[in-house]
Protein backbone atom coordinates (compact mmCIF):
# COMPACT_ATOMS: atom_id res chain seq x y z
CA UNK A 1 0.00 0.00 0.00
CA UNK A 2 2.83 2.42 0.88
CA UNK A 3 4.48 1.66 -2.45
CA UNK A 4 1.28 2.40 -4.40
CA UNK A 5 0.59 5.60 -2.47
CA UNK A 6 4.10 6.92 -3.15
CA UNK A 7 3.70 6.12 -6.84
CA UNK A 8 0.39 7.94 -7.04
CA UNK A 9 1.60 10.98 -5.06
CA UNK A 10 4.78 11.31 -7.10
CA UNK A 11 3.04 10.80 -10.44
CA UNK A 12 0.33 13.35 -9.67
CA UNK A 13 2.75 15.94 -8.33
CA UNK A 14 5.27 15.70 -11.17
CA UNK A 15 2.60 15.49 -13.89
CA UNK A 16 1.06 18.71 -12.55
CA UNK A 17 4.48 20.33 -12.19
CA UNK A 18 5.45 19.51 -15.78
CA UNK A 19 2.11 20.62 -17.19
CA UNK A 20 2.21 23.91 -15.25
CA UNK A 21 5.67 24.73 -16.61
CA UNK A 22 4.48 23.82 -20.12
CA UNK A 23 1.56 26.26 -19.69
CA UNK A 24 3.97 28.88 -18.37
CA UNK A 25 6.14 28.42 -21.48
CA UNK A 26 3.01 28.66 -23.70
CA UNK A 27 3.34 25.13 -25.13
CA UNK A 28 0.57 23.68 -27.25
CA UNK A 29 -1.53 20.71 -26.10
CA UNK A 30 0.99 18.14 -27.36
CA UNK A 31 3.85 19.91 -25.59
CA UNK A 32 1.86 20.02 -22.35
CA UNK A 33 1.24 16.26 -22.43
CA UNK A 34 4.82 15.45 -23.42
CA UNK A 35 6.26 17.60 -20.65
CA UNK A 36 3.79 16.28 -18.07
CA UNK A 37 4.45 12.62 -18.88
CA UNK A 38 8.23 12.96 -19.10
CA UNK A 39 8.32 14.75 -15.75
CA UNK A 40 6.16 12.07 -14.14
CA UNK A 41 7.96 9.01 -15.58
CA UNK A 42 11.40 10.19 -16.73
CA UNK A 43 13.16 9.71 -13.40
CA UNK A 44 11.87 6.17 -12.94
CA UNK A 45 12.85 5.29 -16.50
CA UNK A 46 16.45 6.42 -15.97
CA UNK A 47 16.58 4.65 -12.59
CA UNK A 48 15.47 1.37 -14.14
CA UNK A 49 18.23 1.61 -16.74
CA UNK A 50 20.87 2.32 -14.08
CA UNK A 51 20.05 -0.48 -11.66
CA UNK A 52 19.14 -3.12 -14.23
CA UNK A 53 15.35 -3.24 -13.87
CA UNK A 54 13.69 -4.32 -17.16
CA UNK A 55 12.70 -1.25 -19.16
CA UNK A 56 9.29 -2.74 -19.98
CA UNK A 57 8.30 -2.38 -16.31
CA UNK A 58 7.79 1.30 -17.00
CA UNK A 59 5.02 0.57 -19.49
CA UNK A 60 3.17 -1.79 -17.12
CA UNK A 61 1.79 1.07 -15.03
CA UNK A 62 -1.46 1.69 -16.85
CA UNK A 63 -3.23 3.12 -13.82
CA UNK A 64 -0.44 5.65 -13.25
CA UNK A 65 -0.54 6.74 -16.89
CA UNK A 66 -4.28 7.32 -16.49
CA UNK A 67 -3.70 9.36 -13.32
CA UNK A 68 -1.05 11.45 -15.07
CA UNK A 69 -3.30 11.93 -18.12
CA UNK A 70 -6.14 13.16 -15.91
CA UNK A 71 -3.87 15.57 -13.99
CA UNK A 72 -2.31 16.99 -17.16
CA UNK A 73 -5.73 17.42 -18.78
CA UNK A 74 -6.97 19.28 -15.73
CA UNK A 75 -4.01 21.69 -15.90
CA UNK A 76 -4.56 22.15 -19.65
CA UNK A 77 -8.21 23.10 -19.08
CA UNK A 78 -7.48 25.61 -16.32
CA UNK A 79 -8.47 29.18 -17.24
CA UNK A 80 -5.55 31.57 -17.48
CA UNK A 81 -6.65 33.60 -14.46
CA UNK A 82 -6.61 30.44 -12.32
CA UNK A 83 -3.22 29.51 -13.72
CA UNK A 84 -1.77 32.82 -12.56
CA UNK A 85 -2.97 32.05 -9.04
CA UNK A 86 -1.39 28.59 -8.82
CA UNK A 87 1.92 29.18 -10.64
CA UNK A 88 3.51 29.81 -7.27
CA UNK A 89 2.55 26.25 -6.34
CA UNK A 90 4.98 24.77 -8.86
CA UNK A 91 7.68 24.56 -6.17
CA UNK A 92 5.25 22.81 -3.82
CA UNK A 93 4.18 20.17 -6.35
CA UNK A 94 7.80 19.70 -7.40
CA UNK A 95 8.82 19.19 -3.75
CA UNK A 96 6.12 16.54 -3.27
CA UNK A 97 7.18 14.72 -6.44
CA UNK A 98 10.84 14.92 -5.42
CA UNK A 99 10.13 13.45 -1.97
CA UNK A 100 7.72 10.72 -3.05
CA UNK A 101 9.83 9.47 -5.94
CA UNK A 102 13.11 9.70 -4.00
CA UNK A 103 11.66 7.43 -1.31
CA UNK A 104 10.09 5.13 -3.88
CA UNK A 105 13.37 4.91 -5.84
CA UNK A 106 15.33 4.05 -2.71
CA UNK A 107 12.80 1.38 -1.72
CA UNK A 108 12.92 -0.02 -5.24
CA UNK A 109 16.71 -0.35 -5.07
CA UNK A 110 16.53 -1.99 -1.63
CA UNK A 111 13.91 -4.45 -2.92
CA UNK A 112 16.35 -5.75 -5.57
CA UNK A 113 19.21 -5.95 -3.01
CA UNK A 114 21.18 -3.12 -4.61
CA UNK A 115 24.29 -1.95 -2.72
CA UNK A 116 24.14 1.13 -0.49
CA UNK A 117 25.65 3.47 -3.11
CA UNK A 118 23.13 2.28 -5.69
CA UNK A 119 20.27 2.99 -3.26
CA UNK A 120 21.41 6.60 -2.96
CA UNK A 121 21.86 6.94 -6.73
CA UNK A 122 18.45 5.38 -7.42
CA UNK A 123 16.85 7.72 -4.90
CA UNK A 124 18.51 10.78 -6.41
CA UNK A 125 17.79 9.87 -10.02
CA UNK A 126 14.17 8.88 -9.37
CA UNK A 127 13.50 11.99 -7.30
CA UNK A 128 15.34 14.58 -9.38
CA UNK A 129 15.52 12.95 -12.82
CA UNK A 130 11.99 13.83 -13.91
CA UNK A 131 12.47 17.48 -12.99
CA UNK A 132 15.82 17.56 -14.79
CA UNK A 133 14.30 16.16 -18.00
CA UNK A 134 11.39 18.60 -17.66
CA UNK A 135 13.73 21.58 -17.41
CA UNK A 136 15.79 20.45 -20.41
CA UNK A 137 12.67 19.99 -22.53
CA UNK A 138 11.39 23.40 -21.39
CA UNK A 139 14.67 25.05 -22.38
CA UNK A 140 15.60 25.90 -18.80
CA UNK A 141 18.78 25.35 -16.83
CA UNK A 142 18.02 22.21 -14.75
CA UNK A 143 17.27 23.04 -11.12
CA UNK A 144 19.39 20.09 -10.02
CA UNK A 145 22.53 21.97 -11.10
CA UNK A 146 21.92 25.52 -9.95
CA UNK A 147 18.80 25.96 -7.84
CA UNK A 148 18.36 25.98 -4.10
CA UNK A 149 19.31 22.63 -2.54
CA UNK A 150 17.42 20.07 -4.63
CA UNK A 151 19.00 16.72 -5.42
CA UNK A 152 20.66 16.59 -2.00
CA UNK A 153 17.27 16.06 -0.35
CA UNK A 154 16.61 13.11 -2.67
CA UNK A 155 20.02 11.66 -1.80
CA UNK A 156 19.19 12.16 1.88
CA UNK A 157 16.15 9.88 1.44
CA UNK A 158 18.33 7.21 -0.12
CA UNK A 159 20.87 7.54 2.67
CA UNK A 160 18.23 7.11 5.39
CA UNK A 161 16.52 4.17 3.68
CA UNK A 162 19.79 2.52 2.67
CA UNK A 163 20.88 2.53 6.32
CA UNK A 164 17.58 0.96 7.37
CA UNK A 165 16.50 4.01 9.39
CA UNK A 166 13.08 4.19 7.75
CA UNK A 167 10.76 1.25 8.30
CA UNK A 168 6.99 1.13 8.06
CA UNK A 169 4.37 3.56 6.73
CA UNK A 170 4.60 6.07 9.59
CA UNK A 171 8.35 6.50 9.24
CA UNK A 172 7.93 6.76 5.46
CA UNK A 173 5.24 9.44 5.84
CA UNK A 174 7.49 11.37 8.23
CA UNK A 175 10.40 11.21 5.78
CA UNK A 176 8.12 12.39 2.95
CA UNK A 177 6.93 15.40 4.95
CA UNK A 178 10.47 16.16 6.11
CA UNK A 179 11.88 16.24 2.57
CA UNK A 180 9.01 18.42 1.31
CA UNK A 181 9.58 20.78 4.24
CA UNK A 182 13.35 20.93 3.69
CA UNK A 183 12.93 21.57 -0.04
CA UNK A 184 10.42 24.38 0.52
CA UNK A 185 12.44 26.15 3.20
CA UNK A 186 15.58 25.83 1.09
CA UNK A 187 13.72 27.80 -1.58
CA UNK A 188 12.22 30.19 0.97
CA UNK A 189 15.59 31.03 2.52
CA UNK A 190 17.63 30.57 -0.67
CA UNK A 191 19.84 27.78 0.68
CA UNK A 192 22.43 26.73 -1.88
CA UNK A 193 25.32 24.34 -2.10
CA UNK A 194 28.75 26.02 -2.44
CA UNK A 195 29.37 27.72 -5.79
CA UNK A 196 32.69 28.55 -7.37
CA UNK A 197 33.47 32.18 -8.15
CA UNK A 198 31.87 33.04 -11.53
CA UNK A 199 34.37 33.30 -14.37
CA UNK A 200 33.76 37.03 -14.90
CA UNK A 201 34.41 37.73 -11.23
CA UNK A 202 37.59 35.65 -11.36
CA UNK A 203 38.82 37.69 -14.31
CA UNK A 204 38.05 40.93 -12.49
CA UNK A 205 39.87 39.71 -9.38
CA UNK A 206 42.84 38.71 -11.47
CA UNK A 207 43.06 42.12 -13.06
Amino acid sequence: MTWDILNIIGTLAFAISGALIAREEDYDILGIYVLGFTTAFGGGLVRNLLIGIPIENTWMQGNLFQIAFFAITLVFLLPNYWLDQIKNWIVFFDAIGLAAFAIQGANYAVSVSAPFAAVIIASTITGAGGGMIRDVFAGRKPMIFHSEIYALWAAFAGFAIGLGLVRGPYATAFLLILIVFLRIISVRFNWNLPHNIPYENKRNLGS
